[in-house]
């Protein structure tokens, strides 16, 4: 077996300077984003959302980005999960998308909310019928007995509503409204490109980098 201290990797693809890079960091992860994009990077919208409870304990799990625009970073879960009761308490966290094929890494910090009841009706009625169904059948994050649960719940809600189940009540959208970015490229000898963007007094957005 590999011994876990010789894994090494040299990151050597690109490179990530102030001159090259968009003062306004929504246009910076549009274009890393767009890049990942066509690149065909496995799940380049898949991010970790890391959490935080009540006993100040972190938590985080792999969600996926269904929208950006400039009110921020949108996904949809369910209301009633582990995340979605810590969000409840704490509604700062923080993001993270990691394109290991491009060498790069988006981190992403701030405020979350829920969206309005109107654009998660609209994402959900989108989704395949076995999602939707899903939705339903999943008390995500409770202890079940066994996958049969789940299964059963699956049949009960698919005969219960056919082909057009409604959206939950519990089931819906959160956006993250960014207040800090930061923006890292892999580079040669471990001095990587990181760029940070923080809001100011003023709401204007404050590009500096960072040591690696």
């Amino acid at each position: 077996m590999t011994q876990l201290t010789d894994l090494r990797k040299s990151y050597e693809r690109a490179e990530l300077s102030e001159e090259a890079s968009h003062a306004d960091p929504g246009e910076q992860f549009s274009k890393w984003l767009a890049e990942a994009i066509a690149a065909q990077v496995p799940e380049p919208n898949a991010m970790t959302l890391a959490t935080v409870d009540k006993r100040m304990r972190p938590s985080t799990r792999v969600v996926l980005i269904k929208g950006f625009d400039a009110q921020g970073i949108t996904w949809f879960s369910n209301y009633e999960s582990r995340k979605g009761r810590e969000l409840a308490a704490n509604p700062w966290a923080a993001l993270q998308f990691h394109w290991v094929e491009l060498e790069r890494v988006v981190r992403i910090e701030g405020r979350v909310d829920k969206i309005g009841e109107a654009e998660s009706d609209a994402y959900f009625a989108s989704r395949p019928l076995d999602s939707r169904i899903g939705a339903w059948a999943s008390p995500q994050s409770q202890v079940i007995s066994s996958r049969a649960v789940l299964v059963a719940n699956a049949a009960r809600y698919g005969a219960k509503f056919l082909l057009q189940p409604p959206r939950p009540p519990h089931w819906g959208g959160y956006c993250l409204q960014a207040d800090c970015w930061e923006f890292w490229q892999g580079r040669k000898s471990r001095l990587h490109d990181r760029l940070r963007y923080r809001l100011g007094s003023d709401q204007q957005w404050i590009r500096e980098r960072l040591a690696p």
